[in-house]
């Protein structure tokens, strides 16, 4: 495989550019601070003042560049994975997901994670997963108290954290699990401040930082606890969860996981499996209240089984408020993008939430309409949630079931309203950007209703 790029805006062979990209020159401290809090507001900004290549400092990454010119992501996105690193990319979160997740790896190792992950949401896996996603769905919504406010964001949480236990342990009983939810809901619920104590292990003596290391160690023993049971079960061949799953598997060369990869790729799947999803369709919900029409129509939908605006409604809540807001590649040698040229060891970070608020690319991009996702749908390369290339998220499949299968059971069910006019904006809550106030609306039985 060549290493030349094709895309005349981006070379990583016989470079001409010396100059490094514009950007702006505030202390690293304050340029972390404002991505850390205020990304949504800064970047934007920072596109208009500079173009679609922009220098950053922040920590602990310290050199970054910004990129928000669809051919310039493309050409990361098909780049050859020995140049571009995405694991290196996404050191930040080592310490929570650990050195071999899948999110972490590069090259050779990540590729022979990913296989090993891959039987686990192939497409027959996925048709396994909807009944137990339809039953805990079901189950939830029961819960819910009509006519009453509450937030959108936390019950889906809730739903999606209990969703990821069934499908990567097969069960959901049993102390372990029950104090293993509550764990991982502390150390999803971190924020900017917060990450500091992942890449400072002085603070972690201290403080919150101090609980939250903690709690990681103690979710650790739960998880090696589990591990150490379930290899030992004698019918790992007649389970589907996803632990079970990878633990009757090899590599090429007939080694399995050991228990500290195994517990890398769980961790990775429990954090990443259910945060991004909950978030998606609490957006989601935060729309649908607030767009009679949307509404409507989405309720026909899910009244008819037509799965395919569901999934439109989903993938529309996605572009409008993106839960990660940029994907970050670490350079393995020097490469020119847009006439500049970026270092060896510096990261470039497609931004999902720059492109995907373009109006070149989605007319009225501030309007929520799933209908853009129907037919063709938006242009190859202007909607990337979950990512792009070699890289391009496993979990995608699993999540866009998953949030139909939900939006057609609340919507079945409920009619939404919003507890108020004004709509929520987002906030930074660790690496996602999330409603800040948790996506509150106010549901009530469609008995009698004419939608």
């Amino acid at each position: 495989m060549t290493t030349e790029t094709t895309t005349p805006g981006v070379r990583t062979e016989d470079l001409t550019a010396t100059a490094p990209p514009p950007g702006p020159r505030l202390p690293l401290a304050v340029q972390t601070v404002l991505f850390g809090s205020y990304r949504h507001r800064w970047l934007p900004r920072l596109r208009r003042r500079h173009g679609d290549v922009v220098r950053l400092h922040i920590y602990p990454e310290r050199h970054v560049v910004q990129l928000a010119d669809v051919d310039h992501i493309r050409a990361v996105f098909a780049g050859h994975p020995s140049i571009f690193h995405a694991g290196e990319g996404n050191v930040i979160l080592k310490p929570a997901m650990g050195e071999h997740s899948v999110l972490l790896t590069d090259e050779d190792v990540h590729l022979r994670a990913r296989k090993l992950l891959m039987p686990a949401f192939n497409g027959a896996a996925l048709r396994g997963y909807r009944d137990l996603v339809t039953e805990l769905t079901e189950r939830e919504v029961e819960r819910w108290r009509p006519g009453t406010p509450f937030s959108s964001h936390l019950r889906m949480q809730a739903l999606t954290l209990e969703i990821i236990l069934r499908v990567v342990f097969g069960v959901a009983e049993g102390p372990r699990l029950e104090e293993l939810r509550g764990l991982l809901r502390r150390i999803v619920d971190v924020g900017p401040v917060d990450l500091l104590g992942w890449h400072n292990p002085k603070l972690q003596r201290y403080g919150p930082w101090k609980r939250y290391a903690i709690a990681q160690r103690r979710t650790d023993d739960l998880l090696y606890a589990e591990i150490a049971e379930r290899r030992r079960a004698g019918d790992l061949g007649e389970r589907h969860d996803v632990l079970s799953r990878l633990l009757a598997v090899g590599d090429a060369d007939g080694e399995g996981l050991t228990d500290a990869e195994l517990r890398d790729q769980l961790i990775t799947l429990l954090l990443a499996g259910h945060e991004t999803t909950a978030t998606a369709l609490a957006w989601a919900f935060h729309e649908l209240a607030r767009e009679p029409a949307q509404l409507a129509a989405a309720t026909r939908a899910a009244d008819d089984g037509d799965e395919r605006y569901l999934e439109a409604v989903a993938k529309e809540s996605m572009r409008l408020h993106p839960v990660i807001s940029e994907v970050a590649r670490k350079l393995t040698r020097d490469i020119e993008v847009g006439g500049y040229r970026i270092p060896a060891g510096h990261t470039v970070m497609p931004s999902i939430a720059l492109v995907q608020a373009d109006p070149a690319h989605h007319p009225e991009p501030a309007a929520f309409r799933p209908e853009r996702f129907l037919g063709d749908g938006p242009p190859a390369g202007t909607w990337f949630p979950f990512g792009g290339g070699v890289r391009r998220c496993l979990g995608a499949g699993f999540s866009l079931l998953e949030a139909t299968v939900v939006l057609r059971a609340v919507l079945s069910r409920f009619h939404l309203t919003p507890d108020r006019a004004r709509p929520e904006p987002a906030k930074a809550r660790n690496i996602t950007m999330v409603p800040s106030r948790g996506a509150r609306v106010i549901v009530t039985p469609r008995t009698g209703l004419v939608t």
